[in-house]
């Protein structure tokens, strides 16, 4: 009785196709995976920062308003409104 190798080289090919292709599913869920992680992370930090930017907007919005403008001119370099009488309109 002679066993034919051809058959059993075939079925060793699919065996050997089988794993190649369960081993790229993992590596390619891996990858997928830790892409995923990644991308929670920086979405993590573009949220912060975000934050962080309209903070500062509003801080900045504080800072430049005319009143604290005219507040700090007065108190840090004395600096204040020249009484009417001390006034001329100029014309062009």
């Amino acid at each position: 009785m002679s066993v034919s190798l051809q058959p059993l080289l075939l079925l060793l090919a699919a065996l050997l196709f089988v794993l190649a292709s369960a081993f790229a599913i993992i590596s390619s869920t891996h990858q997928s995976r830790s892409l995923y992680a990644d991308l929670q992370d920086i979405e993590a930090e573009r949220w912060y920062l975000e934050e962080e930017y309209s903070r500062l907007l509003l801080e900045q919005g504080t800072w430049a308003s005319h009143h604290r403008i005219a507040q700090e001119a007065g108190a840090s370099l004395g600096l204040e409104a020249p009484p009417h009488d001390r006034t001329r309109l100029v014309s062009p």
